[in-house]
């Protein structure tokens, strides 16, 4: 508990020398919520060059979330086949919308605005299909909520930077992290270190050298530790 002032202090500093570099990403509502929702349900273990295209398809095709539901998987599943998962995917929109529309009488997720943050994202991973980085998307995204969705960029640079400790893993690193960083600075944190992970702290061959935060790098320190 100790360290976690000084921890916050870091991640404020880490995120000031990024945006120096990367620029500061200005917090657009991407979606609606419930659009969001199924959005991220079919980006889940693909690339976002497959899921938004099957996205924009599955928009285009059932104008209305009832037309989904009415679909079925089967055709759903045809629709959004590019996204990859196809069939796994279809169930798990179909049956979110579902449940969506059972518990608030229509396909909304306004209710959840007026709800604090953790009991929302557990609202939400109580869906069919529906896990902490989801539901922490669509927090962050089309609520603007402090929530910290955490991709395989964010917590690797999370891991190496000291944020996260050995032997967490990203669904245990959606909770560590809110410990550590500011409500205020949990969009801004997500979209930085994403840059990070991408242009710099890659995951293989990182460009150490480059990293304007090295000097604040566990994982650097200790691999220049070992070559001693």
């Amino acid at each position: 508990m100790g360290r976690k002032p000084n921890t916050k202090a870091k991640v404020r500093k880490v995120l000031d020398t990024l945006e120096e570099r990367y620029g500061r990403a200005r917090f657009v509502s991407r979606f609606d919520p419930v659009d969001e929702l199924v959005s991220c349900i079919l980006s889940q273990h693909t690339a976002d060059a497959n899921s938004f295209p099957a996205f924009t398809r599955l928009r285009a095709t059932f104008p209305e979330w009832q037309q989904v539901v009415d679909a079925g998987p089967e055709r759903v599943a045809d629709v959004v086949r590019k996204a990859g998962l196809a069939n796994q995917k279809a169930r798990s929109i179909i049956n979110a919308l579902k449940e969506v529309h059972r518990r608030v009488g229509g396909y909304s997720l306004e209710p959840l605005r007026a709800m604090e943050m953790r009991d929302a994202r557990d609202w939400l991973m109580s869906l069919p299909g529906v896990g902490p980085k989801t539901a922490s998307i669509v927090l962050c995204f089309s609520f603007g909520m402090a929530a910290i969705p955490v991709d395989t960029h964010v917590f690797r640079v999370s891991k190496r930077l000291g944020f996260v400790p050995e032997g967490a893993d990203e669904k245990k690193a959606h909770d560590l992290l809110l410990e550590v960083v500011e409500p205020e600075d949990a969009f801004r944190y997500h979209t930085t270190l994403i840059q990070h992970g991408r242009k710099t702290c890659r995951a293989q061959r990182p460009l150490c050298d480059e990293c304007p935060v090295r000097r604040m790098c566990v994982w650097l320190r200790e691999q220049r530790r070992g070559e001693e």
